[in-house]
């Protein structure tokens, strides 16, 4: 019965994707995080790491209004959305940061988003260990381009490194909460990380 569920649930997000015009079933979960926490404004500038396909970019877009500004990075190609910047680069790359960072330029972004997830492996520690490693890289991002009070999202599989990170991540913010969307599936072992007002040392 359990797993019936999951697939029906699983089955009606991508079909509500579908009817709504989103790239991606994970559109829904960037809608619920914002409905609950509204970690993006209208006009804020956003980064989205982990883009692919372009599902957390259009629910950002939609938000931000024509005055915003969003730029969307994966390794994958994605297809262009009027309004968004798309680069095809490796964040854990050093030159795909420099690259950032002048694009972004001293003001900094007001968001920034990172769904990105390792290639799983099957094997549960090493899928973590690789999750972690991606937050991480995400968090290093954070210190370079978010603007003092700015609002920062990361998805996490949760593990032994768990307890860990979210030291790490509680003193760069005022304020940390840890969500499950209903949209992600109760067996899965991600868990999305919230930190607003960022403390820019």
């Amino acid at each position: 019965m359990t797993r019936w569920y999951q697939e029906k649930k699983k089955e009606y997000f991508y079909n509500e994707a579908k009817r709504k015009g989103y790239r991606s079933r994970s559109a829904f979960k960037l809608k619920q995080i914002q409905n609950k926490f509204k970690i993006i404004k209208k006009t804020d500038f956003v980064l989205d790491l982990g883009a692919a396909p372009g599902g957390w970019s259009q629910v950002s877009n939609e938000i931000i209004g024509k005055n915003g500004k969003i730029i969307g990075i994966d390794l994958l190609n994605i297809k262009p959305i009027d309004g968004i910047q798309f680069l095809q680069e490796d964040i854990t790359e050093k030159s795909t940061i420099l690259k950032i960072i002048k694009i972004v330029g001293e003001n900094g972004v007001d968001v920034l988003l990172s769904d990105m997830s390792p290639n799983i492996s099957g094997n549960y520690s090493i899928d973590h260990a690789n999750s972690v490693h991606l937050c991480k890289q995400s968090l290093n991002l954070v210190d370079k381009i978010l603007k003092d009070n700015g609002n920062f999202l990361c998805k996490l599989f949760m593990g032994e490194e768990f307890d860990d990170f979210i030291k790490i991540f509680k003193n760069k913010f005022k304020n940390v909460k840890l969500y499950s969307p209903p949209a992600s599936r109760k067996s899965s072992s991600e868990i999305y990380i919230i930190g607003r007002n960022f403390l820019k040392k």
